[in-house]
């Protein structure tokens, strides 16, 4: 079984120090089932390979199994496809031959090894239950770009119809831990399948390597599912424990910071304020279907579900409970059948693909972008200008030059605990200008709230057009 990893990111060899193994060299290590392989079929200045490969022994996958001796022997036990195809075994090898570059540490590179950097995962035959649809709703969300072909079960013999096996390349801008971590995980999720006995302890390994991504992910039951083996017990603690409270309840924590917020902006009406400039630009860019990012419990949604000329209103946001509250406000339950139809609530991340966000004709991020680190806007930024890409984007934000203008918000200190950052005027256009450019879109700005003639308006908006 082969599994290759290249990057054209400059030097590209200087992936043998993220991977910590020598391009020159032929590295290996002995497991149970056979012998994984480490080597590099290309290490130039312009593009690096490497490729490992998994000598899985059919003699080994039997040998000290309890049942393999006497009635029990089974010819499948011997005869199969896991010599030949990613799988289990091969998410095994992974960890163990690449196991401090998925730490994230690289001693000669520690820079790079926190950077985001071309890479590309191909893997020629792999076992996949559901096929290319599963492939795609597992990677995408995660910003891949998946390029799968069905392998046919004999080329000579059309009429036989496709294997479950696909030709698989994907494609992404990420760190190398990110990669090796998820591939870690999904390798035996698109099989379906692990070669071992899976226990308690393997939860603990789901969550280590899933921690930072898999909560938000729009398939992660069936990742969960997939992963334990289709053990129910199991499958509802990793879940209970995914998603377990913090002992601070940061949904509670959330709307308190919130309610900080509103008050600090109240005396002016910013909230409403910035309401009425997000519909009239809802109505002024002629959007039938419209996406709110980030919708929290649905405030925005209601104001534009008065619009008659909007035929789909959508709702996305991270919080299982917040969307929750926004269901009973929006009064989904005695909603009229025609109103109901068109609205929608949607648990998701902004920083993943997700095919549900893709054919809206507008998208509006009201309030949100300064919750997410500045590490994550290059995710954000290729999940709704490249992939949902839609004919608008409306985003809005505080200008924390008008943060002086607040008398009750102490000097330096953000409007919202939850803020990662507030932008001046210049940053704001800066990321803008960026944006329009690299994704094919107009931009203009104003301000909305009072126009102080030393530090602007107190909120900054961006219409994003193509």
């Amino acid at each position: 079984m082969l599994l290759t990893i290249s990057t054209d990111h400059k030097p590209a060899t200087d992936l043998g120090f993220l991977l910590h193994k020598n391009p020159g060299g032929h590295h290996t290590a002995e497991f149970g089932f056979g012998v994984g392989h480490v080597l590099f079929p290309e290490a130039s200045e312009e593009r690096c390979t490497a490729g490992l490969v998994v000598d899985v022994d059919p003699v080994g996958l039997v040998r000290g199994r309890p049942g393999s001796k006497g009635n029990d022997f089974s010819l499948a036990q011997y005869v199969n496809d896991r010599p030949y195809v990613t799988s289990s075994f091969t998410s095994v090898v992974l960890g163990k031959m690449f196991s401090t570059a998925m730490t994230g540490r690289s001693k000669e590179r520690p820079e790079l090894a926190a950077e985001a950097i071309n890479l590309e995962v191909r893997l020629p035959v792999t076992p996949c239950r559901g096929g290319v649809d599963v492939a795609t709703r597992l990677f995408e969300p995660l910003g891949y770009t998946v390029v799968a072909e069905e392998i046919p079960l004999d080329p000579k013999f059309p009429e036989w119809g496709m294997s479950r096996y696909l030709d698989l390349t994907l494609s992404t801008t990420a760190t190398l831990k990110s990669v090796l971590e998820q591939l870690f995980v999904l390798l035996p999720v698109l099989d379906d399948d692990k070669h071992y006995w899976v226990g308690a302890d393997e939860i603990d390994k789901l969550l280590r390597r899933g921690g930072d991504w898999l909560a938000d992910h729009p398939e992660r039951d069936l990742i969960t599912r997939r992963y334990l083996r289709h053990d129910r017990k199991l499958t509802e603690e990793a879940l209970g424990r995914l998603m377990e409270d913090d002992p601070t309840d940061p949904d509670a924590a959330q709307a308190s910071h919130d309610a900080e917020e509103e008050a600090v902006e109240k005396p002016i009406s910013l909230n409403q304020q910035r309401t009425d400039a997000v519909v009239d630009a809802v109505r002024a860019s002629g959007a039938r279907r419209v996406l709110d990012l980030g919708c929290g419990a649905g405030n925005l949604m209601r104001v534009l579900l008065k619009e008659q000329g909007l035929e789909r209103v959508v709702g996305i946001d991270v919080s299982h409970r917040v969307l929750e509250v926004g269901a009973r406000r929006l009064h989904f339950d005695t909603m009229a059948p025609r109103q109901r139809a068109r609205v929608d609530l949607f648990q998701g991340s902004l920083t993943y693909r997700d095919r549900r966000l893709a054919d809206f004709d507008a998208a509006v991020v009201m309030e949100v972008i300064e919750h997410l680190d500045p590490s994550r806007l290059g995710s954000f930024e290729r999940a709704v200008f490249t992939h949902a890409h839609p004919q608008t984007v409306i985003v809005t934000t505080p200008n924390v030059e008008y943060n002086v203008r607040f008398e009750t918000l102490p000097a330096g200190e953000l409007r919202h605990r939850d803020h990662r950052f507030e932008w001046t005027r210049a940053e704001f256009a800066s990321w803008t200008d960026g944006v329009a450019a690299r994704q094919g879109y107009s931009v203009a700005r104003s301000g909305i709230g009072p126009d102080d003639p030393e530090v602007g308006s107190p909120t900054q908006m961006a219409v994003f057009s193509r």
